[in-house]
């Protein structure tokens, strides 16, 4: 009876085993494919997610901006600014996160920017 018992558990611990090394692959696989999509300004854009602690696509989301252009960022950021001010009713931790989306959003336009230097083309808007 204990040697069955015995047998049970180690061929769940098994099964288990291999489920997580699977899921462990799966989930390399998909960083290093996310990594890849961002591209060489990955690593820049990056530590620029890290310093704002927003990523490009939560910055984007606040601020209500599908393409990345300083005109659009601008206009949004200033209504935002704006509506969500404490003298209006509105709310001061809103308004934080307004600013610093817009500041996450000013870094990776000056992130583009300078590639677009670098590749020796005029920066795109």
């Amino acid at each position: 009876m204990a040697k069955y018992l015995a047998q049970i558990i180690v061929m769940g611990v098994q099964v288990v085993g291999r489920a997580f090394a699977r899921a462990l692959r799966q989930e390399f696989a998909a960083s290093r494919a996310a990594a890849d999509a961002r591209g060489r300004a990955g690593h820049r854009s990056a530590a620029a997610s890290n310093l704002s602690g927003l990523s490009l696509q939560e910055a984007q989301q606040i601020l209500n901006v599908s393409k990345l252009s300083p005109e659009e960022v601008q206009k949004n950021y200033e209504h935002l600014f704006k509506v969500n001010d404490k003298s209006v009713g509105g709310s001061f931790y809103l308004q934080s996160k307004v600013v610093r989306a817009k500041e996450r959003l000013d870094e990776e336009l000056r992130i583009q920017a300078q590639e677009d230097r670098e590749k020796g083309r005029t920066p795109h808007t």
